[in-house]
């Protein structure tokens, strides 16, 4: 059976929307990163990038979330566009923009707005702004069709909504969805899927620890180790 190594995180959400929208078995393992878990050895030894989720399947282990999804695609043949090469780029081409800059600087906006140890405007301004340049592109992208590559619903976004979930959390109290109507249409529409509402149900079989403390930041953001060090 699929081991699932999972927290209720933008990455791991998207791999756990896709199990369940191929209703394939599979075993939650439950990986608590305020608690450090992630840095246990046994963990690192299936993804050396001590982060979630992974996924192992028989002899196959994955890390990263989008090459789950990839890699769950192409094993059931599922969720894939038609099988020729332009389809095919289109596919890689939103399902790498969304790991490698929606992502990333989403990611960023996160930390430099809410856990920061100190005020950073420039490095807010700087992932804020180009966080909300990269939804900017998928929402023109979705604006004149359901999905990312048209017809068809894929991995591609499955992987948008695993962030578009976190919107708010992005672009702190503001409303972002007046700015982003299209993102917010297909964010809905899969958030009611059957698997959508499976998925976010899934966070509620496990207690994470939710105080970002003094270890859990440790644990989170182990690069303000170093900064402390050097001020020291």
């Amino acid at each position: 059976m699929i081991k699932f190594y999972f927290n209720p995180g933008p990455n791991p959400m998207k791999v756990a929307l896709l199990l369940e929208e191929l209703g394939l078995p599979y075993e939650t393992v439950p990986v608590d990163m305020r608690k450090g878990e992630q840095h246990r050895p046994e963990y690192v030894a299936i993804n050396p990038n001590a982060k979630v989720p992974a996924l192992v399947d028989g002899d196959a282990t994955v890390f990263d979330s989008n090459a789950i999804l990839l890699y769950l695609a192409e094993k059931t043949g599922r969720f894939l566009p038609a099988d020729t090469p332009g389809d095919r780029a289109q596919l890689l081409s939103w399902l790498m923009f969304i790991a490698t800059g929606v992502g990333p600087y989403s990611g960023q906006a996160v930390y430099f707005r809410n856990f920061t140890p100190e005020p950073n405007p420039a490095a807010l301004n700087r992932y804020d702004f180009e966080a909300e340049r990269h939804w900017r592109v998928l929402d023109e992208r979705l604006a004149g069709r359901p999905y990312l590559l048209g017809d068809t619903y894929t991995i591609a976004d499955m992987a948008m909504w695993g962030w578009a979930r976190m919107m708010p959390n992005i672009f702190g109290g503001e409303d972002p969805w007046s700015r982003f109507p299209a993102v917010q249409r297909l964010l809905n529409e899969i958030s009611a899927r059957p698997a959508g509402v499976a998925a976010e149900a899934l966070k509620a079989r496990f207690t994470f620890k939710k105080e970002m403390d003094e270890d859990a930041r440790r644990q989170m953001f182990p690069q303000l180790a170093r900064m402390q060090a050097g001020a020291a």
